[in-house]
């Protein structure tokens, strides 16, 4: 059987930590729940190691996501508006410090942009615009300078089997924070999965 996560170390620091390595970390996202009868995420690090986990048991979108660590601690919390006509979220560090708002970008005229994350409530912080198209795996996240922050391909075919839509990569840029890359991950499902 094919293995789902990376074969290559493109990343010699532990996943939870902001890393400090001058080389990106590389992520591998299964769009699956290691649980029965669930839908959700599970993502592996360069070394096959489970870091992340998102468990639902209901299969329709949910206003309330929680991102998990291996050991099922809450790391993020995305939760959507309540009473908003647009597709308008929140991002929660665990599950009470409200951290990012995040919005579908909408436009009459043609654009790359699909989202914007910005901080919450007045606070200060980076601001991020993603772009590409998330049903196709090919978006990348720009901080306010237009750096790439984050970015998810498609999983490359090994020995000829193609993974879909299920498995994709997960770039994130030294210096991002992982658990807010697969919060944003998970914010883009709900905005643009085609489930």
């Amino acid at each position: 059987m094919t293995k789902i996560y990376p074969n290559s170390p493109t990343s010699q620091s532990p996943a939870l930590d902001i890393a400090v390595d001058s080389e990106p970390s590389s992520f591998t996202v299964w769009r699956k729940s290691l649980l029965f009868n669930c839908s959700g995420f599970t993502v592996f690090d360069a070394k096959g190691e489970l870091v992340f986990r998102v468990d639902n048991y209901s299969f329709s979108k949910r206003t309330e996501i929680v991102l998990m660590d291996a050991a099922g601690k809450s790391v993020f919390t995305v939760r959507r508006k309540r009473l908003t006509l647009l597709d308008h979220w929140r991002i929660f560090e665990g599950e009470e410090r409200r951290r990012f708002s995040a919005r579908k970008h909408l436009t009459l005229l043609p654009s790359k942009v699909i989202a914007h994350v910005t901080p919450c409530g007045g606070e200060k912080g980076p601001i991020y615009c993603v772009e590409g198209s998330f049903s196709h795996r090919s978006c990348v996240v720009y901080d306010e300078m237009r750096r790439p922050v984050l970015e998810i391909r498609r999983k490359e075919a090994i020995g000829g089997v193609a993974f879909g839509g299920d498995v994709f990569r997960l770039i994130v840029q030294p210096g991002f924070d992982s658990g807010l890359a697969m919060a944003i991950v998970i914010l883009l499902e709900q905005m643009f999965g085609a489930r």
